[in-house]
Protein backbone atom coordinates (compact mmCIF):
# COMPACT_ATOMS: atom_id res chain seq x y z
CA UNK A 1 0.00 0.00 0.00
CA UNK A 2 1.39 3.39 -0.82
CA UNK A 3 -1.24 5.32 1.29
CA UNK A 4 1.15 7.47 2.71
CA UNK A 5 2.12 9.35 -0.61
CA UNK A 6 -0.65 8.22 -2.49
CA UNK A 7 -2.81 10.99 -4.04
CA UNK A 8 -6.51 12.13 -3.63
CA UNK A 9 -7.85 11.04 -7.36
CA UNK A 10 -11.26 10.39 -6.27
CA UNK A 11 -13.08 9.76 -9.51
CA UNK A 12 -10.21 7.34 -10.24
CA UNK A 13 -10.48 5.60 -7.34
CA UNK A 14 -14.30 4.86 -7.17
CA UNK A 15 -14.23 3.32 -10.84
CA UNK A 16 -12.01 0.37 -9.42
CA UNK A 17 -14.27 0.49 -6.56
CA UNK A 18 -17.11 0.20 -8.87
CA UNK A 19 -15.18 -2.37 -10.82
CA UNK A 20 -14.63 -4.03 -7.71
CA UNK A 21 -18.37 -4.16 -7.13
CA UNK A 22 -19.38 -5.55 -9.90
CA UNK A 23 -16.96 -7.94 -9.97
CA UNK A 24 -18.10 -9.42 -6.43
CA UNK A 25 -21.49 -9.61 -7.73
CA UNK A 26 -21.42 -12.27 -10.12
CA UNK A 27 -18.67 -12.47 -12.71
CA UNK A 28 -20.44 -10.54 -15.90
CA UNK A 29 -19.58 -9.85 -18.99
CA UNK A 30 -19.21 -6.36 -17.88
CA UNK A 31 -16.49 -7.05 -14.73
CA UNK A 32 -14.78 -9.57 -17.25
CA UNK A 33 -14.24 -7.08 -20.26
CA UNK A 34 -14.99 -3.68 -18.93
CA UNK A 35 -12.71 -3.62 -15.83
CA UNK A 36 -9.81 -1.12 -15.87
CA UNK A 37 -7.22 -1.24 -13.85
CA UNK A 38 -7.54 -0.20 -10.32
CA UNK A 39 -6.37 3.02 -10.41
CA UNK A 40 -4.68 4.88 -7.37
CA UNK A 41 -6.34 4.67 -4.34
CA UNK A 42 -7.97 7.72 -2.70
CA UNK A 43 -5.84 9.02 0.40
CA UNK A 44 -6.62 11.44 3.77
CA UNK A 45 -8.19 14.56 2.72
CA UNK A 46 -5.11 16.03 4.38
CA UNK A 47 -2.87 15.17 1.86
CA UNK A 48 -0.75 17.48 -0.96
CA UNK A 49 -2.36 16.94 -4.69
CA UNK A 50 -0.34 15.37 -6.36
CA UNK A 51 2.52 16.78 -8.71
CA UNK A 52 2.02 16.02 -12.12
CA UNK A 53 5.17 15.62 -14.45
CA UNK A 54 6.24 15.06 -17.47
CA UNK A 55 6.74 10.95 -17.34
CA UNK A 56 9.84 9.75 -18.94
CA UNK A 57 10.58 6.33 -21.33
CA UNK A 58 13.09 5.77 -18.20
CA UNK A 59 10.86 6.16 -15.24
CA UNK A 60 7.99 4.17 -17.10
CA UNK A 61 10.32 0.97 -17.62
CA UNK A 62 11.99 1.40 -14.00
CA UNK A 63 8.32 1.41 -12.41
CA UNK A 64 8.11 -1.49 -14.67
CA UNK A 65 11.60 -3.12 -13.97
CA UNK A 66 10.92 -2.40 -10.06
CA UNK A 67 7.19 -3.83 -9.69
CA UNK A 68 7.62 -7.35 -8.55
CA UNK A 69 10.01 -6.32 -5.55
CA UNK A 70 8.41 -3.18 -4.58
CA UNK A 71 4.63 -4.92 -4.48
CA UNK A 72 6.24 -7.43 -2.11
CA UNK A 73 7.74 -4.58 0.06
CA UNK A 74 4.34 -2.71 -0.02
CA UNK A 75 2.23 -5.69 1.07
CA UNK A 76 4.58 -5.52 4.14
CA UNK A 77 3.16 -1.63 5.26
CA UNK A 78 0.37 -1.12 7.43
CA UNK A 79 -3.09 -0.50 5.51
CA UNK A 80 -3.98 2.16 8.41
CA UNK A 81 -2.32 5.42 6.89
CA UNK A 82 -1.88 6.44 10.54
CA UNK A 83 0.06 3.48 11.64
CA UNK A 84 3.39 3.52 11.80
CA UNK A 85 5.60 1.40 9.19
CA UNK A 86 8.62 -0.47 9.76
CA UNK A 87 11.73 1.54 9.04
CA UNK A 88 13.42 -1.77 7.67
CA UNK A 89 10.40 -1.67 5.15
CA UNK A 90 10.60 1.64 4.26
CA UNK A 91 14.25 1.74 4.17
CA UNK A 92 13.96 -1.19 1.52
CA UNK A 93 11.64 0.71 -0.41
CA UNK A 94 14.04 3.66 -0.89
CA UNK A 95 16.96 1.01 -1.85
CA UNK A 96 14.65 -1.15 -4.55
CA UNK A 97 13.45 2.38 -5.41
CA UNK A 98 17.14 4.27 -5.98
CA UNK A 99 18.00 0.56 -7.40
CA UNK A 100 15.50 1.45 -10.71
CA UNK A 101 16.76 4.64 -11.47
CA UNK A 102 14.65 6.92 -8.83
CA UNK A 103 15.71 9.08 -6.57
CA UNK A 104 13.81 7.95 -3.79
CA UNK A 105 10.40 6.06 -2.38
CA UNK A 106 8.74 9.30 -3.37
CA UNK A 107 9.47 10.09 -7.23
CA UNK A 108 8.94 6.29 -7.31
CA UNK A 109 5.92 6.57 -5.68
CA UNK A 110 4.75 9.99 -8.04
CA UNK A 111 5.67 8.33 -11.29
CA UNK A 112 3.13 5.38 -10.70
CA UNK A 113 0.53 8.08 -9.48
CA UNK A 114 0.74 9.84 -12.51
CA UNK A 115 0.95 6.46 -14.76
CA UNK A 116 -2.25 5.60 -12.99
CA UNK A 117 -3.97 8.55 -13.52
CA UNK A 118 -3.24 8.04 -17.50
CA UNK A 119 -4.51 4.82 -17.01
CA UNK A 120 -7.87 5.71 -15.50
CA UNK A 121 -8.55 7.24 -19.17
CA UNK A 122 -8.23 4.17 -21.07
CA UNK A 123 -10.97 2.23 -22.57
CA UNK A 124 -9.89 -1.30 -21.41
CA UNK A 125 -12.04 -3.05 -24.38
CA UNK A 126 -9.97 -0.81 -26.84
CA UNK A 127 -6.73 -0.01 -24.95
CA UNK A 128 -7.60 3.61 -26.01
CA UNK A 129 -7.60 7.44 -24.35
CA UNK A 130 -10.33 8.75 -23.56
CA UNK A 131 -10.62 10.38 -20.64
CA UNK A 132 -11.30 9.39 -16.75
CA UNK A 133 -15.03 11.07 -17.16
CA UNK A 134 -15.89 8.82 -20.29
CA UNK A 135 -14.55 5.62 -18.91
CA UNK A 136 -16.56 5.94 -15.75
CA UNK A 137 -19.75 6.85 -18.08
CA UNK A 138 -18.58 3.79 -19.87
CA UNK A 139 -18.97 1.60 -16.72
CA UNK A 140 -21.92 3.55 -15.28
CA UNK A 141 -23.48 2.35 -18.76
CA UNK A 142 -22.71 -1.31 -18.57
CA UNK A 143 -23.43 -1.56 -14.95
CA UNK A 144 -27.09 -0.17 -15.84
CA UNK A 145 -27.25 -2.84 -18.63
CA UNK A 146 -25.72 -5.68 -16.29
CA UNK A 147 -29.05 -7.84 -15.51
CA UNK A 148 -26.86 -10.06 -13.39
CA UNK A 149 -26.12 -7.82 -10.64
CA UNK A 150 -28.30 -7.59 -7.91
CA UNK A 151 -30.31 -4.52 -7.30
CA UNK A 152 -28.63 -3.55 -3.94
CA UNK A 153 -25.27 -3.66 -4.93
CA UNK A 154 -25.73 -2.37 -8.61
CA UNK A 155 -27.74 0.74 -6.50
CA UNK A 156 -24.52 1.15 -4.66
CA UNK A 157 -22.08 1.20 -7.63
CA UNK A 158 -24.45 3.44 -9.80
CA UNK A 159 -24.61 5.59 -6.76
CA UNK A 160 -21.01 6.20 -6.04
CA UNK A 161 -19.92 6.34 -9.88
CA UNK A 162 -22.37 9.26 -10.09
CA UNK A 163 -20.85 10.72 -7.01
CA UNK A 164 -17.45 10.42 -8.76
CA UNK A 165 -18.64 12.46 -11.87
CA UNK A 166 -19.03 15.57 -9.44
CA UNK A 167 -15.54 15.32 -8.75
CA UNK A 168 -13.70 14.86 -11.69
CA UNK A 169 -9.69 13.67 -12.23
CA UNK A 170 -7.14 15.81 -12.46
CA UNK A 171 -6.61 17.23 -16.38
CA UNK A 172 -3.58 15.89 -17.52
CA UNK A 173 -1.50 17.90 -17.99
CA UNK A 174 1.41 16.37 -19.67
CA UNK A 175 -0.28 15.15 -23.01
CA UNK A 176 2.99 13.39 -23.71
CA UNK A 177 2.61 10.87 -20.46
CA UNK A 178 -0.87 9.92 -22.35
CA UNK A 179 1.28 9.01 -25.80
CA UNK A 180 3.78 7.33 -23.45
CA UNK A 181 1.76 5.07 -21.44
CA UNK A 182 0.27 4.00 -24.63
CA UNK A 183 3.20 2.79 -25.67
CA UNK A 184 3.60 0.26 -22.30
CA UNK A 185 0.08 -0.06 -22.15
CA UNK A 186 -0.31 -3.64 -21.56
CA UNK A 187 2.81 -4.12 -19.23
CA UNK A 188 1.62 -1.31 -17.28
CA UNK A 189 -1.86 -2.42 -17.00
CA UNK A 190 -0.58 -6.12 -15.95
CA UNK A 191 1.90 -4.93 -13.35
CA UNK A 192 -0.28 -1.77 -12.01
CA UNK A 193 -3.79 -3.60 -11.71
CA UNK A 194 -1.69 -6.63 -9.92
CA UNK A 195 -0.63 -4.50 -7.38
CA UNK A 196 -4.17 -3.24 -6.48
CA UNK A 197 -5.49 -7.12 -6.20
Amino acid sequence: MRHFVRPAVTALAIIGLAASVTALAGGSAFSQAQQAPAPAQAAPPAEAPMKQIALTEKQVQGVLDAQKDMDALDAKLPDDPNAKADPKVLAQLEAGSKKNGFTDYAEYNNVIDNISLVLGGFDPTTKKYIGAEAVLKQQIAAVQADKKMPAKEKKMALDEMNEALKTPAPVIENKGNIDLVTKYYDKLSDALSEEDD
